[in-house]
């Protein structure tokens, strides 16, 4: 129900590129948010996610946070985690067009999961260096083995829950991630936390992505309260994500896209 009234408050406000008035966003927009070039790597993505679609392979699955709102045992199938829980086909491509547009070097992404968002983006700029970090060993194991299948050799797999990772002492506090991708834990509070750690990480032009900010109560406040820190200017939101900048040349200022 907090999804279903939230999805109508967002389709009353949101606009498309004609409703900007922000140059940086407008180009953003239109040309990455919609782009309608057919890419050949939409077919490599494609085939990714069909592969785990048809994977009716059993493993056991540690959720270390929010969980499943669907799936409540501790046994799923690759495929019903990949129908479930993975990231969408559309999602995925225009990971894949954010890199591409962006060109990010340096990437961390909170949540491997099967890999699909991981896919996409080691696609869209293969000079990226991508950090993943997943908390549940067995999932990691089954991703771990297909990028090695797909030859993916620009991502590095981190099996730790985050908190753990967060905490060493060894995260370089200098300026370092242009993208942060949070995808793993869908609370309010961790999701705070892992936004006020990682703040140290970055630079005027690093970007941050929060998945699922309408997943509940609890998420909606946390991008609330996220859309007002005071390093914050800018802000996206598309309902399924939330888009965060932090260019310091722009006025603060909150859009609503749909994409």
């Amino acid at each position: 129900m907090h999804q279903t009234f939230q999805y109508i408050k967002f389709l009353l406000k949101s606009t498309n590129q004609h409703g900007v008035h922000s140059p940086f966003v407008y180009n953003l927009a239109t040309k990455c948010f919609y782009d309608r070039t057919v890419y050949k790597d939409y077919k490599t993505i494609t085939k990714y996610r069909k592969k785990l679609l048809k994977n009716n392979t059993k493993i056991l699955v540690t959720d270390l946070g929010a969980g499943s709102q669907i799936m409540k045992h501790q046994e799923r199938s690759i495929s019903q985690m990949s129908k479930h829980a993975g990231t969408t086909l559309k999602r995925a491509k225009l990971l894949y067009r954010l890199n591409r547009y962006f060109k990010f070097e340096h990437i961390l992404e909170l949540g491997t999961s099967l890999g699909v968002a991981t896919h996409a983006l080691s696609l869209g700029y293969p000079e990226s260096y991508i950090e993943t970090i997943e908390g549940c060993p067995t999932v990691s194991k089954f991703t771990i083995q297909q990028f090695k299948n797909q030859k993916i050799k620009n991502v590095s797999f981190i099996v730790d829950d985050f908190n753990n990772y967060l905490k060493q002492e060894t995260l370089n506090p200098k300026p370092r991630y242009d993208l942060i991708f949070f995808d793993g834990n869908h609370q309010k509070e961790a999701t705070l936390h892992y936004f006020e750690s990682l703040l140290k990480t970055i630079h005027n032009d690093s970007v941050f992505i929060f998945d699922d900010i309408y997943w509940s109560n609890g998420m909606t406040e946390a991008w609330k309260t996220i859309k007002q820190h005071p390093k914050v200017t800018v802000t996206i939101d598309t309902f399924y994500w939330g888009f965060v900048f932090f260019r310091k040349e722009q006025a603060k200022e909150h859009f609503t896209i749909r994409v």
